[in-house]
């Protein structure tokens, strides 16, 4: 199974063009180094009705197994990415971020700062991860082991099962 991802950054300057976006092509460069596709990738400002509406778009296109967001996830005022993120899921998925927030308190105190989230539209899943292009790579390399699994759950493959079986077998 080759996953689709769709990466969405998620910063009023790098819309406008006043700084260069960073961590979207750094986590490209991850996926397509993972073997996973790319289908889609923008840059949006702080902006819920903007990230709300781009997030629908790719997930009720079912053209993206997996929706990442990159910045917006931390204290600033603006801010507000898991705000649009938790008006468009259906379902929470907070084993991901808590699975991320956990792994990057081992490299700096600042993780707890995080308030990504992650969820589920229809069967695309959402990510939030941080706007530092290190700390969003790390932070989807926390998680990315168990991403083709998920998918599978979410597209009902017969194959998921299998992946219980073999996990089970090593408890």
């Amino acid at each position: 199974m080759v996953l689709r991802f769709g990466v969405l950054t998620v910063s009023d300057r790098s819309f406008r063009n006043e700084r260069p976006d960073v961590s979207g092509p750094a986590l490209v460069s991850y996926i397509l180094g993972m073997s996973a596709q790319v289908t889609h990738t923008a840059i949006v400002p702080d902006e819920s009705e903007q990230i709300q509406k781009t997030l629908i778009s790719w997930c009720d296109s079912q053209a993206v197994d997996v929706l990442l967001t990159t910045g917006g996830t931390g204290f600033a005022p603006r801010d507000i990415t898991p705000e649009a993120t938790l008006s468009v899921v259906e379902r929470l998925a907070p084993g991901i971020a808590e699975a991320m927030r956990s792994a990057s308190l081992a490299i700096t105190p600042h993780a707890m700062l995080s308030r990504a989230t992650a969820g589920i539209r229809g069967k695309t899943l959402i990510i939030n991860l941080p706007g530092s292009p290190k700390a969003a790579v790390e932070n989807l390399q926390f998680v990315f082991p168990v991403l083709a699994h998920a998918i599978q759950l979410l597209q009902e493959n017969p194959q998921a099962e299998s992946g219980h079986e073999s996990n089970l077998r090593h408890v």
